[in-house]
């Protein structure tokens, strides 16, 4: 029978040593019944913990597959609900501190993108013939349900190339949110000229943008980004190259599009990880992505005689992922075994069913 939820209170003080402790008691008398997920980025005392590990998309999808009633993910906001949008009825997603949030998917708002397709309306006719929204994963449940429901889909940092191209088929033009760095390098990669991808300032009145370039444009970015990728620069890689002339670099496509141009490799993080993995032993690896992620492979393949430096010398990591942290865990594991259930994420039926929909199209696409 549950009982009173714990506060948190008496646990924000919890000693490292003892919160290991009393998550693994926990996980023990939780045993099946709970799945911990782990994204890449998550910092590395709660790493060691998971279950699962991997990005958004991939952890959602292996979790629904488990017989597990609860749903942990060390993750932020959008990828608790995505988790939430794929699993069973029976199960219950759960994100162990509320303020996990994503900065790069608050830029989007479902208000913003629902104004803006009155605004497209207004100078190009019906919208929902002549554009295709396209979000990426990184974005709250209601934008992708607002794509199901206008013929749109969803993509991911991976697939990005196959769902522009399958939108592009379908209708002249794409609104891509809420990262512009993922959409341009796309459009750029798909051999669409610069001058044919217009950003979206969701905070001026026809995005900034007059009816002439709107009606020029084949994709319209979203201006959205993500904090930590936004502060890597060109002038970094060129610095890094001078030390290590026979290195490589390797980049996240949230970066700007100037970072991608100058590295040797682009992909997500499952994709960063793999290359740099499956390298000759002896490479040197600059990397433009989170800094847990970078410092974990550095860790990982140090033995190889593989170096892996993070991209900037400035220390940056995912501050709303920093939150999920080991009180936060303890406290969630804790009141799961009382019978309580903190922090579920619970996306509205009419949402979810929707969100379904955008996410059944990008992964018949892809």
């Amino acid at each position: 029978m549950p009982t009173t939820a714990l506060s948190f209170e008496h646990y924000a003080a919890l000693p490292e040593a003892e919160a290991h402790a009393r998550i693994l008691a926990a996980r023990t008398q939780l045993g099946p019944r709970a799945v911990l997920l782990c994204h890449h980025y998550q910092r590395a005392e709660v790493y060691r913990h998971a279950d699962l590990t991997g990005d958004s998309l991939k952890l959602a999808r292996l979790a629904a597959q488990t017989d597990a009633t609860f749903i942990v993910f060390c993750g932020v906001h959008f990828m608790a609900e995505v988790a939430d949008i794929l699993s069973r009825p029976a199960q219950t997603a759960v994100l162990p501190d509320l303020a996990a949030g994503c900065s790069m998917a608050d830029m989007a708002n479902l208000a913003k993108v629902e104004r803006c397709w009155r605004e497209l309306a207004a100078v190009l006719g019906a919208p929902d013939e002549k554009i295709t929204p396209v979000t990426y994963i990184n974005s709250a449940a209601d934008l992708k349900a607002f794509c199901g429901a206008h013929g749109g889909i969803v993509c991911t940092s991976t697939n990005a190339p196959k769902i522009v191209d399958w939108a592009l088929a379908r209708r002249e033009k794409v609104l891509f949110f809420p990262d512009q760095h993922l959409g341009r390098w796309t459009g750029y990669k798909k051999g669409i000229p610069l001058d044919e991808m217009a950003v979206w300032d969701p905070d001026l009145e026809n995005g900034g943008l007059t009816p002439a370039e709107i009606e020029k444009a084949r994709i319209l970015l979203w201006k959205g980004y993500c904090s930590v990728h936004q502060m890597f620069q060109p002038e970094h890689i060129h610095r890094w190259r001078a030390q290590y002339p026979d290195g490589f670099v390797i980049t996240h496509p949230e970066c700007s599009l100037d970072v991608c141009r100058a590295s040797d490799h682009v992909g997500s993080t499952e994709f960063i990880r793999d290359i740099i993995t499956a390298a000759p032993q002896g490479t040197h690896w600059l990397v433009g992505t989170e800094l847990n992620l970078v410092e974990r492979l550095a860790q990982e393949l140090k033995p190889q005689g593989k170096t892996v430096q993070f991209m900037s010398p400035i220390v940056c990591m995912c501050s709303t992922m920093q939150r999920i942290d080991l009180p936060h865990l303890a406290w969630t594991l804790e009141n799961l075994v009382a019978g309580n259930v903190v922090n579920p994420i619970r996306v509205p039926a009419h949402e979810a069913e929707m969100a379904r929909v955008a996410l059944a199209r990008m992964l018949e696409v892809s």
